[in-house]
Parts: C-alpha cells; structure tokens; sequence
C-alpha cells in the first residue's frame, strides 16, 4: 500500500535471462520497483513470489504489476503469485497491464483455478478473486498514471515477439527506464535521457555461443534467436552513455549462472564506454536511485 515517504530503489528479483533453471543458479525475470510511495512488480518469471519474500515484503503489498511481454521468463508466476497473494489475505484491487495478449494468459490461469477459486470463497469467505484483478494494455501512445507514478512505454525490438515494451517510470524527479528484452535500440537513448537508473537486458555474445554448444540441441534456432534480439553488453555501456544515464545495472543476463563468465567479463564489456556507477545484476539486490540516493 502507498508509503508517501519511500525511497525510491529496485530489487532484482530475477536476474537470468531465459527460462531453464540449475541448482543454485539464478531465477528468471522478475523486477520490484518502489517508488512513489508504491510497490510495483515488473515482469512475474519463475520464483518472483519467494523473491519477494525473501526481500523482506509479502505478497499483499504489491501495488500494480507490469508485463513487459509474453515470453514465459517473463510471465509464468503471474497468476500463481496473484493467487498467493489472494490466499495471504490480499484485500485491495492489483491492476494488470502488459501487452496485446495478457488477457488470454490471465483467463487462462482463471479457468484452470476455476475449481480452487470457487471452493476458496465459498468455503473460506475470501473476497472474490475476479474483482481484485484488472487487466489493461501497455501502449507507446499514452502513458499510465499510477498514483502519481506515471509509467511510459516504448515499443522495443525482441523479434519475433511484436508486443514488447521497454518502461521508463518518473515521480517527484526520480526517473526509472527498464529497457525489456531488446536488441541495440538507438530510440533507447532518447527515453533513458537522463534517467537516474537504466536496468538493461546484456549478453556476452561469447559466452551466448559457449552455452548453446553444451546445449548440444544441435539446433541453430536458439542462438539466432538470442544474438538477434538481446543487446551485447558493449552496446548497452554506449547506449548509457549517450542517454546520460546517471547509473547502469546490467540485467536479464546471457549467459547467467555460468562460472566461466564473472562480474569481471561484464565490466571489461560496459566500462570501456560508460563510466558511472555499473551495477551487474544479482538476484536480491537492491538499489537505491534518485533524490534519496
């Protein structure tokens, strides 16, 4: 619920880019972002429900979830961490907004807990689960206004996915973009102008070729598709760069979890054209951004 006197700041939830898993690696994306008072969910992958547990905060004080697109790193937990949040005693209503496409996710996941739903409200007097979720569009044609958090998206470039946006949040000064999953976009330095944080998607081409062989698919498909709609940590550091952004975190990370890259790799890759502060994304961190910094 609205805090007025909240920092501003971001917890990398979910840090790897795609949806397998290893023991002990990282969980895919999934972003908290507080600010203005509210708490806002970006993206819903894998493990975004104990994540946010595990920051410290339960389920009921989500504010509004957005969906940058629909690839299942990105939205798998989505009804799963909803309902949890009903079971846990949720009593306000938790808009929805992602792309073209969200509402056959969402009544999906509607008809296959229609059973536990019904029995839930019935048998436990919980508040009807439809009336606290709603669900909306992004669009690149007008912005959000939550609470005074207002929200712009931008269309980006993750072919061959057609509805997928990159978000830029902005209250009292304070100024978020998240680039989504994207390919070198030169319109990203326009809508980052000046942002106090850009979290960009990044991959290590080298280490993308590495982890596709071990794979051993014997299937090209999988890292045409990686080279051809993910951004090189290089381009990011040049894209920060000339949008001026105050700091960098590197997110949604190709390859993830793999012990041949460290944190290492992905400085040599950024520093050589940004020179601000350069977080690499770990599940669990949090930064702090703006005014309050």
């Amino acid at each position: 619920m609205k805090t007025e006197d909240m920092q501003s700041a971001v917890v990398l939830l979910g840090t790897k880019g795609g949806p397998a898993i290893r023991p002990g690696g990282p969980m895919p994306t999934s972003t908290l972002v507080q600010m203005g008072g509210l708490t806002l969910l970006v993206d819903a992958g894998l493990g975004a429900a104990r994540a946010i547990g595990a920051a410290g905060l339960p389920l009921t004080a989500l504010d509004a979830v957005l969906i940058t697109h629909l690839h299942s790193d990105h939205v798998l937990e989505l009804g799963p961490l909803l309902h949890t949040a009903w079971t846990g005693g949720l009593q306000h209503e938790i808009p929805i907004f992602g792309p073209p496409g969200i509402e056959t996710y969402w009544q999906g996941f509607l008809g296959a807990m229609e059973y536990d739903i019904a029995l839930r409200e019935e048998d436990e007097g919980r508040p009807p689960f439809h009336e606290l979720f709603s669900i909306g569009h992004l669009s690149d044609l007008r912005p959000i206004d939550l609470e005074g958090v207002l929200v712009s998206a931008m269309r980006n470039d993750h072919p061959p996915v057609e509805h997928s946006f990159a978000l830029k949040l902005e209250h009292g000064g304070d100024t978020l973009v998240l680039s989504g999953d994207t390919a070198p976009m030169a319109e990203m330095i326009a809508f980052a102008r000046g942002a106090d944080l850009l979290v960009h998607e990044a991959m290590l081409p080298e280490g993308v070729q590495a982890i596709v062989e071990r794979m051993g698919t014997g299937d090209n498909r999988l890292l045409e598709h990686i080279l051809r709609s993910h951004s090189p940590a290089d381009e990011v550091g040049r894209i920060a760069a000339a949008a001026g952004a105050k700091a960098l975190a590197l997110n949604h990370l190709i390859p993830s979890g793999d012990p041949d890259i460290t944190e290492a790799h992905w400085r040599a890759a950024v520093e050589p054209s940004y020179g601000g502060p350069l977080h690499i994304g770990r599940d669990g961190m949090v930064i702090a951004f703006g005014a309050g910094a």
